[in-house]
């Protein structure tokens, strides 16, 4: 049985609570820049400790004077924005206990945060949010007394300024007792889990969990995590990995921006130009596949030269990866390329990134080598809601591309006999809201977490996570086969959307395939099809299929036979949030995807021999 732990070098007031660090930022005279606001495209606005502190502590007073009591559950149903982070520390202020509510839910999602946490107060961000959670209450039965809304105008009854007005006559003294009422152990939100296989369950995490985490992330990546710093948010605030990465970046005094439009993504990262960002692995499949797009548009040479800056890129990584001397030839290839092709990515992405975060998925290692040969690190971490998010991550000082890194401080990782990761440390939470059963199955009898993800550590002590437990496919023949690694290569193609490997107690694998409708258009053009089809039309054609044929044939050739995907069927529609087949946080729904198109997997397997049509 493996297992590797790293402690935590530092002592923390038990009495202490998340506020403590913005606390510390005002009482201590420097008073940071920590926020960058957008009033305009390209044109940010800085906001200081203080002025951060005077909007917390005035919506604060006005929760107070609306009644909130110590421990009180309130949600908060917005997209990534400043004005979250404003809330989110109000009612922390107020002893309150954040309920984050993902602004894509549906009436009956929200009405399942709000009835199972007991929340009775929501924040949201629109007029449509606020109608949803209405139907909640109308339709599903939630609790919801007060609503108060972000884009209300000032005079407006919901508003936040309205809530402000409220709070005037709250002392300074009353919100001191309410801010420090609670201490590390106390809980400070309550995170909905994504609900992939059932219910999403409620995580209590203390305040405890964030401080000690941010303090252990301090100490790990130094190089991030510090006050020359910043980054541009644009990941959902609902979900823990960005939420974590706010409350570090205040306790680091890391300068935070936030991006609500996907749309606007790209020109906002080159206006803001962050030093690190945040990410999920598709934001750089994307950004790679459409800088090697752009430059075959452009035209043959340009395509060409990518091409090889990109085999010189990932050669030279791989040689400074393996602690070898790069050879001259390879070094003066490699400083060509990053005049002509790597200083231009940069430059798009801002031109002062130099690392960034990864967690969600596993990243491609070819991905990893090619931004590290355009000059970013992609430090990748594995964690869970129930981990507070990051249980390990990549460092900088050892950084090693494939694994997730080594445990943070105060973590302990164990690999248990059936090869699942277990998990204990500053990090992990204590309870599953209203839920002990699951609560009982998720930790050992000696008090590890169950992730359900498989794994191995490396003889440096580095995880690395190979699959999924409950995804795990065993075939009719008996071979154990984890999807995750499979779907991933076939991913990482412009043309592809999702991939969804089946085969469980069948003669064969397949796969279900979905294409990307963003990316459709230039991919169709690409082989010489109408650009103008839909993605149920370009499903249909033989060309389309031919290329899918491809991407499997050579993804089988990173597998064994056994293993290998012997079929495979385009689905004419994408699978999204909407259609009930991804959580808000983009995991892939699938036993949803195995029920909803049983038909399509059964005429897979009924029509005889597997072979290469689609």
């Amino acid at each position: 049985m493996q297992e590797t732990a790293v402690e935590l070098p530092m002592r923390f007031d038990p009495e202490g609570n998340v506020t403590d660090l913005l606390e510390q930022k005002v009482r201590q005279g420097r008073d940071p820049m920590l926020f960058k606001i957008q009033d305009a495209p390209g044109s940010w606005r800085n906001v200081t400790a203080a002025q951060f502190h005077a909007e917390v502590t005035s919506i604060a007073k006005g929760l107070l004077a609306e009644g909130l009591a110590p421990g009180d559950p309130v949600g908060l149903m917005s997209r990534t924005r400043y004005e979250w982070a404003v809330l989110d520390f109000a009612v922390m202020y107020a002893g309150g206990v954040v309920v984050p509510v993902y602004e894509t839910s549906s009436p009956s999602q929200v009405a399942w945060n709000l009835t199972d946490s007991g929340a009775a107060r929501i924040f949201v961000e629109t007029k449509r949010h606020a109608g949803v959670v209405r139907r909640a209450v109308e339709e599903q039965g939630a609790a919801a007394e007060r609503i108060w809304r972000i884009d209300a105008e000032d005079s407006e009854e919901d508003s936040l300024d309205a809530l402000r007005r409220a709070g005037h006559e709250v002392s300074d003294e009353r919100l001191e007792r309410a801010r420090s009422a609670a201490g590390l152990e106390d809980v400070a939100t309550i995170i909905y889990t994504s609900g992939t296989t059932g219910r999403p369950k409620g995580c209590e995490l203390t305040h405890g969990n964030f401080v000690r985490l941010s303090g252990a992330a301090r100490l790990a990546i130094p190089e991030v995590a510090n006050g020359d710093n910043s980054t541009l948010l644009f990941l959902p605030l609902a979900h823990v990995f960005a939420r974590y990465i706010h409350v570090l970046c205040i306790d680091a005094e890391v300068t935070v921006g936030h991006s609500p439009d996907v749309a606007q993504l790209v020109p906002d990262i080159a206006s803001f130009s962050p030093d690190f960002l945040l990410v999920v692995p598709r934001l750089f499949e994307k950004i790679y596949n459409g800088a090697r797009s752009k430059a075959h548009e452009a035209s043959s040479l340009k395509g060409r030269l990518f091409d090889m800056a990109e085999r010189t890129g990932v050669e030279w990584s791989t040689a400074v990866m393996s602690g070898r001397r790069v050879p001259p030839l390879l070094a003066a290839r490699y400083r060509l390329f990053d005049r002509l092709v790597f200083s231009k990515l940069r430059a798009a992405m801002g031109g002062r990134a130099r690392y960034a975060v990864s967690g969600g998925s596993p990243l491609s290692p070819r991905l990893g080598h090619f931004f590290h040969s355009v000059g970013i690190k992609i430090l990748e971490g594995y964690g869970l809601t129930e981990t507070t998010a990051p249980a390990t991550v990549g460092t900088v000082k050892d950084f090693q591309i494939g694994t997730v890194g080594p445990p943070l401080p105060g973590t302990a990782v164990r690999i248990d006999e059936d090869g699942e990761v277990l998990v204990r440390g500053v990090g992990v939470f204590h309870h599953y809201r209203r839920n002990e059963q699951a609560e009982a199955e998720a930790f050992t009898e000696d008090g590890w977490f169950r992730t359900g993800d498989l794994g191995e550590l490396t003889d440096r002590g580095m995880l690395r996570i190979t699959g999924r437990k409950k995804e795990m496919i065993v075939t009719a023949g008996g071979k154990n086969v984890s999807p995750s690694t499979y779907e991933d290569v076939i991913r990482s193609s412009p043309l592809v959307s999702q991939c969804v490997v089946v085969g469980d107690n069948r003669p064969f694998i397949a796969a279900l395939i979905t294409l990307d409708e963003e990316t459709l258009p230039k991919q169709l053009s690409g082989l010489g099809l109408d650009p103008g089809l839909d993605a149920a039309q370009a499903a249909q054609r033989p060309e389309v299929r031919e290329a899918v044929q491809e991407l499997i044939d050579r993804a089988n050739e990173t597998v064994s036979k056994a293993e290998s995907v012997r079929a495979f069927r385009i689905i004419p529609q994408d699978f999204t949030e909407e259609s009930g087949h991804l959580t808000p946080s983009m995991k892939i729904r699938r036993p949803r995807i195995v029920k909803d198109y049983a038909e399509v997997i059964e005429e897979i397997y009924s029509s005889g021999k597997p072979g290469r049509t689609a």
